[in-house]
């Protein structure tokens, strides 16, 4: 999918003028005639109606039908009404409206679905995708915004946020976009998410519905469909409330190169309880393992690939899945993020359950081996998050990398570190560019918690917007049902006091899923690492590595020291958290290296 949405106005049709009447491209009118929204989707991937001169339109994957969304339209009090849409509706998809004139364009909490705009003329034109409208309006990238993307473990929020492209701006968190028809463009504030009220039981309840709903969306109309087992919590979830809707359901595990991962018993388990399944075990070592494949071009240049290191492994994975005959994969994406509960709340639930906090902090001190100084020094800290962002990430950009056990509760966010062949210069624009976004910044939430939560929940929601298009260009679609808007709102609606329990493992994930996933596969409390597998692909893979080393697009613009990458590639340190910083190094530098092949692709390019 890739579309364009544009004001009822003759800047706004002359906008998007070069685009009309392309083999492939599709428009649906506002209701003076002039073109509202242009692009290229599958005919399941739209829906619109009118009601009057009103417009709206549901882009991405839900079960809206034109009668229900006529009869939404009409019901409309004005745009904060969109607010209604992801309550009713289930799904992940962008919402447009056509209102008096205005023209609102809303995303997803998650980014799944996020919405980018920028001026092409004298109008504001809003988009699926930051390239696409770069295309449009022959913008180049913003190399200031590059060096922040070096950032280990990932970019720092907002800063992650913003569009690497000139002239393209991001709708910011919790916001919808209105285009005016005289070319103007403002945002407005979303509802904002639930309060953390609704004791266990009761969100459980509703997570189970909202979780259920969502992967019916997907099921709906198939015969098939496709859905990652690990053996975890959220994989297995989808899959057994994904069975009873296909006939048949084929489940993927990939083994990991470490010996010691239990995910092949547990997704055994669960797989021999579901009838209807197919299960399949990709034997580590018969697929492209981490890092194959690096520097091949991709036509995905929003900006760097977060999940680059197995995007030889994503591309084999849709290839195989495209040739079972299933077109529609399901993944539990997000299920970390939303159910196992941040420790920030920790220091939420000091402030306003002291007894009880402190009654839990004992227990994960117990269970996680938390030190008491920087256990205590965490509970106390006040500082807010524009002093974290514009100061304390900044002071700590060389600082060596920690075991998470130094930073027990994580304050607003990980311990961003730079890595160690980035250049003086990079650093200095990096802290340049956190003091000047600190000013005036607001966390997503003011519990610490919730904005961990939140951060993480777009984070991954970028993710699963960027493999989506990668396998969809292989004929597969990777859907994350748990990052709909929903189930999204059903999880941050419950009482962290109920689920910050150091006793129990995704306690409200837990309660949601009894009656539908069998008992015994409740009770797995591991997890898997990955540490083998990367140490597996650096040396397979050592070879293309060390080539990148040379001519580096990054090394050009002065960012990194390709001597010293150089140096680390041929002698990993053993100290499996020092190589993260690779990721974000290699990420970027793949994508400097697609971008003079990109460039000359249209708009619209493909159907992804």
């Amino acid at each position: 999918m890739r579309f364009f949405v544009v004001p009822d106005s003759a800047a706004g049709e002359a906008a998007v003028s070069s685009l009309l009447g392309r083999e492939g491209s599709r428009t649906i009118p506002h209701a003076s005639g002039r073109p509202w929204i242009v692009g290229r989707w599958a005919d399941d991937e739209a829906a619109w109606a009118a009601a009057g001169r009103r417009r709206i339109a549901v882009l991405g994957r839900s079960a809206a039908t034109r009668p229900w969304l006529a009869r939404f339209a009409a019901g409309l009090g004005g745009t904060a009404g969109l607010d209604a849409l992801s309550a009713d509706l289930p799904g992940s998809f962008h919402a447009v409206a056509a209102l008096d004139g205005v023209t609102a364009v809303q995303g997803s909490l998650s980014t799944v679905r996020e919405v980018f705009h920028a001026r092409v003329g004298p109008a504001t034109v809003a988009a699926d995708r930051p390239d696409a409208l770069a295309a449009l309006t022959g913008a180049d990238i913003r190399e200031d915004l590059l060096p922040i993307r070096l950032l280990a473990p990932s970019p720092v929020w907002p800063l992650a946020e913003r569009s690497l492209w000139n002239g393209v701006e991001t709708v910011p968190a919790g916001h919808r976009l209105l285009l005016e028809p005289d070319g103007r463009a403002r945002t407005e504030p979303r509802r904002p998410p639930p309060e953390p009220d609704v004791p266990l039981a009761a969100g459980a309840e509703r997570v189970w519905r909202a979780l259920a709903e969502a992967v019916a969306v997907r099921a709906h109309g198939r015969g098939a469909l496709s859905a990652d087992l690990s053996g975890g919590m959220d994989s297995t979830s989808v899959c057994f409330l994904a069975a009873p809707h296909v006939a048949r359901l084929r489940t993927v595990l990939q083994e990991s190169a470490d010996p010691g991962s239990d995910d092949g018993r547990w997704a055994a388990l669960a797989a021999a309880a579901l009838p209807n399944a197919q299960h399949e075990v990709h034997r580590a070592g018969t697929y492209p393992g981490n890092f194959a494949g690096l520097l091949a071009p991709d036509p995905d240049v929003e900006g760097p690939f977060p999940a680059l290191r197995v995007r030889a492994m994503l591309v084999e994975h849709a290839r195989r899945t495209a040739a079972a005959g299933t077109d529609r994969h399901l993944t539990g994406y997000g299920g970390d993020e939303l159910f196992y509960p941040a420790t920030g709340y920790l220091w939420d639930l000091l402030r306003r359950a002291p007894l009880r906090a402190v009654r839990q902090v004992r227990a994960h001190r117990s269970v996680y081996r938390w030190p008491l100084r920087p256990t205590v020094r965490a509970l106390l800290d006040r500082t807010s998050f524009a002093d974290w962002l514009g100061r304390d990430v900044g002071r700590e950009l060389t600082a060596p990398i920690r075991g998470v056990n130094d930073a027990p509760l994580g304050g607003w966010g990980a311990a961003h570190r730079m890595p160690e062949w980035a250049t003086p210069d990079a650093v200095a624009a990096v802290r340049d560019a956190l003091t000047a976004a600190a000013s005036g910044a607001a966390p997503l939430s003011p519990l610490r918690g919730r904005h961990l939560t939140l951060q993480c929940v777009r984070e991954g929601g970028a993710l699963v917007r960027r493999v989506d298009r990668l396998t969809a260009r292989h004929g597969v679609a990777t859907e994350a049902p748990f990052l709909d808007d929903r189930v999204v709102e059903a999880a941050l609606a419950i009482d962290y006091a109920d689920t910050v329990r150091a006793d129990r493992y995704k306690p409200a994930l837990v309660e949601a899923m009894r009656g539908v996933v069998p008992a015994a596969s409740l009770g797995r409390r591991s997890k898997a690492e990955f540490s083998a597998d990367v140490y597996a692909g650096l040396r397979r893979h050592r070879a293309e590595l060390l080539d990148l080393c040379d001519g580096m697009a990054l090394a050009d613009r002065g960012l990194v020291d390709a001597a010293a990458l150089r140096e680390l590639l041929l002698a990993p340190p053993p100290f499996s958290l020092r190589l993260l910083p690779l990721l974000g190094t290699f990420a970027c530098e793949a994508w400097l290296r697609s971008l003079p092949a990109a460039r000359s692709t249209a708009p619209l390019g493909g159907v992804r």
